[in-house]
């Protein structure tokens, strides 16, 4: 009798560490909200489809919020088209709220092309504690992104957010780089349109100023900005004396590029610089898996203020702002 109970208990242990490795290895349920933007086909694409070559596994889309904001153009005249793809294509739920997205998933991707209302759509899911990556624009101002920030420290629930051009292979080669020695400034780029609804470089410029802290990392104390047109030339000083400066482009050749200047070297990524999404769907799906942002909430912070302050700057004929005026 004492054989046969413990043969059952071998038995019923085995069976638990199967169930419990086929579980670890079920992939995390995504869910969406906001469908305003190109990002939520591309990353359903990449995490939903085994077969695409750059297929990032250990996660599914499978429910989504629509969202939408009817005075941004590129929200408006784009959501149902993206909506109906997730649908027809990627068989994914579309859902009436974030509470009820929330009950379906386990994590969630933040895409709403418009900032503004990221802080009400964030906090249903910070209070049902599920890890979230916030696309860009993070937000549509700096108080708006501290009080993101401060939501989730409430919670306990970890977040992130960046562009994807951090992530870029040649980006992230350019800062390891051995040849380069240490790190003295930079030089980046990126197009940089605006929108009404946002501060200017909150809406695209983003990814030139993501592209600048990549490479200098945060510590920047002050922010001056020459503005035209045309394009922008924002320069910050760092407190350990670097100087590193964006150039927003409005007119001409619209790219995106790199120059780091060291003590042995000075190397410039390829013109023009390869991006894609892939490097960025994977640092989400492992925050997802392990809770460790890739960035920290300080620097998204200082990404934030930084370019807060270059509105500033601007607005005050190109006097330079403290940074210490917006990280109080």
């Amino acid at each position: 009798m004492n054989k046969i109970i413990s043969n059952l208990s071998a038995i019923i242990f085995s069976l638990l560490v199967m169930t419990a490795l086929t579980s670890a290895q079920d992939p995390i349920r995504v869910g969406i909200i906001g469908l305003d933007t190109s990002h939520v086909t591309a990353f359903t694409a990449l995490l939903n489809d085994p077969a695409n070559p750059n297929h990032v596994p250990g996660a599914r889309v499978v429910a989504a919020w629509k969202g939408g904001s009817p005075d941004v153009e590129s929200s408006a005249s784009r959501i149902d088209r993206f909506t109906s793809e997730l649908q027809t294509k990627w068989n994914v739920e579309i859902v009436g709220s974030i509470e009820e997205l929330c009950s379906k998933v386990d994590a969630v991707l933040l895409e709403s092309v418009d900032g503004r209302p990221h802080p009400a759509q964030v906090k249903p899911v910070l209070a049902a504690k599920k890890r979230v990556f916030i696309d860009k624009p993070f937000a549509a101002s700096y108080r708006d992104a501290a009080e993101i920030a401060r939501l989730a420290k409430a919670s306990g629930t970890p977040f992130f957010s960046s562009s994807s051009l951090r992530f870029v292979t040649e980006l992230q080669d350019l800062r390891r780089s051995e040849k380069l020695g240490q790190l003295l400034g930079a030089f980046v780029f990126s197009p940089s349109p605006t929108e009404p609804h946002h501060p200017d470089l909150f809406w695209y410029g983003i990814h030139g100023v993501e592209m600048l802290f990549t490479l200098m990392g945060p510590g920047c104390e002050s922010v001056t900005r020459v503005n035209t047109n045309g394009s922008d030339m924002v320069t910050g000083r760092w407190k350990d004396g670097r100087t590193a400066t964006f150039r927003g482009i409005r007119d001409g050749k619209q790219d995106y590029g790199a120059v780091a200047f060291g003590s042995k070297a000075v190397i410039p990524t390829n013109i023009p610089m390869k991006i894609d999404y892939r490097g960025l769907v994977v640092e989400i799906i492992r925050f997802f898996q392990t809770g460790v942002p890739p960035v920290s909430p300080e620097e998204t912070l200082e990404i934030m203020a930084f370019m807060e302050a270059a509105d500033l700057s601007k607005a005050r004929s190109g006097q330079p702002v403290k940074m210490s005026e917006l990280l109080k």
